[in-house]
């Protein structure tokens, strides 16, 4: 895969970099990946539901919902996967952004139909 605009790539070269990428995201172990992916969807969720900042202007329901189904998913299907530790601290945060939703909404969703709830159960 080459390109014609090198530009800002380390060295210049697109193939080089992409190689360099490659090889560190093989370096990083399924537990890291699915940890990290969970902190970004929560960080996300977070300032969709207003919890950021400029809450006025970011805040998003619609987005938050959808970010938190995903990080619901994601951890109900990672926990298996990953220590109890790191599935414990996630699922304290889903919940957190699950309530913060709630909070948040001015229409309530019916028990079990809020955002991740399909994973979790009803929030409450």
């Amino acid at each position: 895969m080459n390109t014609t605009d090198n530009e800002g790539l380390p060295g210049g070269d697109f193939d080089e970099a992409l190689n360099e990428v490659t090889r560190d995201i093989a370096d990083v172990g399924a537990v890291e990946v699915i940890t990290t992916t969970a902190v970004h969807l929560m960080s996300a969720a977070a300032v969709k539901c207003g919890l950021a900042d400029d809450a006025e202007t970011q805040t998003d329901l619609d987005e938050a919902r959808k970010l938190i189904n995903a990080l619901a998913g994601l951890i109900t299907a990672g926990a298996p996967e990953i220590s109890d530790m790191h599935a414990r601290s996630l699922r304290d945060g889903l919940r957190t952004l699950q309530l913060a939703f709630r909070e948040a909404s001015t229409i309530p969703d019916a028990p079990g139909a809020g955002p991740g709830e399909k994973w979790t159960g009803p929030v409450a």
